[in-house]
């Protein structure tokens, strides 16, 4: 029903290990603009986010900011850290401060981690919709994952890090893993990066009958299935450059994730629709650059 109200401008910046993706939008139907940016070093890289958000300021204007980053990063207001990366893989941005990009605009602001905003979005516009509870994983350059339960994303004393979960390994398997402070835990073992020291070539050139993914196939649904016994989401999607690039993935992951349950407690409810279960975001790439634009609407009430 159109009710004549006009839905307001947000002001989302996906911060993402790679790339940023700042874009003003109402939601996924109403993109005025969105600008993409390389992730370098902090000064760089948000300098450049703060120009376009001065653009926008001066322009159409906007209601609300909001701020979806890679992690970890300090979510609660009362800490003197709050809106710093924290002890990051990416070492240039341990403790820098994002909030440069929302001072002196004088709109209410919301910040989460990016893989919680993709969470969000899914929930209020994609393949979540009307569940109470669900979580969005991202397999790239990290691996994340963002659980919402009633509309609200899960934190507590910091947030979900399940990309860092160590899983039981493949006999026989010693590779080390890449992963700069835990070696081979799942984002050691099966982001972007893995694949590629693993097999020594990028991903999108790792034919799927390489062994390289039977290892990412294994991590991954170790995560899943401790995720699925912990936090119960009704249905888990799953995007990132590493998932979108090799869509067969999901029949595997979705093989193995019955099997490990082993038949125990949800694990017939999964079984009997894993298609419908485990599945690519209903918003495809548009899941990061609206989860900041999800996380701005949370600023609003």
């Amino acid at each position: 029903m159109n009710t004549g109200i006009a839905s307001p401008l947000i002001a989302g910046v996906e911060l993402g290990g790679t790339k940023c993706v700042c874009v003003l939008a109402s939601g996924p139907d109403d993109i005025r603009d969105e600008v993409r940016l390389p992730t370098t070093t902090p000064e760089e890289t948000l300098g450049a986010i703060r120009a376009v958000l001065e653009r926008w300021a001066a322009g159409p204007g906007f209601a609300a900011i909001g701020l979806a980053s890679f992690g970890p990063v300090e979510l609660d207001p009362k800490s003197d850290k709050y809106g710093h990366i924290t002890e990051t893989t990416k070492l240039a941005w341990r403790w820098a401060s994002l909030n440069v990009l929302h001072e002196g605009f004088g709109v209410p602001v919301a910040l989460d981690t990016d893989v919680n905003g993709a969470a969000l979005a899914e929930g209020r516009w994609g393949a979540a919709r009307g569940l109470d509870s669900h979580a969005y994983a991202t397999v790239g350059t990290g691996i994340g994952v963002g659980v919402v339960v009633n509309g609200r994303t899960v934190r507590g004393l910091g947030h979900p890090e399940l990309g860092h979960l160590k899983v039981g390994r493949l006999p026989g398997d010693q590779w080390p893993g890449v992963c700069a402070y835990h070696g081979d835990c799942v984002e050691g073992l099966a982001s972007g990066p893995a694949v590629e020291a693993r097999a020594g070539k990028p991903g999108v050139e790792v034919t799927p009958d390489d062994p390289a993914w039977d290892m990412v196939v294994h991590a991954l649904a170790g995560m899943l299935h401790n995720l699925v016994l912990t936090a119960c989401p009704q249905r888990v999607l799953i995007g990132g450059g590493v998932a979108d690039g090799q869509p067969w993935l999901f029949e595997r992951l979705r093989a193995a994730l019955v099997k490990s349950l082993a038949g125990y407690g949800v694990a017939g409810a999964i079984a009997a629709d894993v298609e419908a279960y485990l599945q690519p975001p209903g918003l495809g790439p548009k899941a990061g650059p609206m989860g900041a634009i999800a996380v701005g609407l949370t600023a609003l009430g």
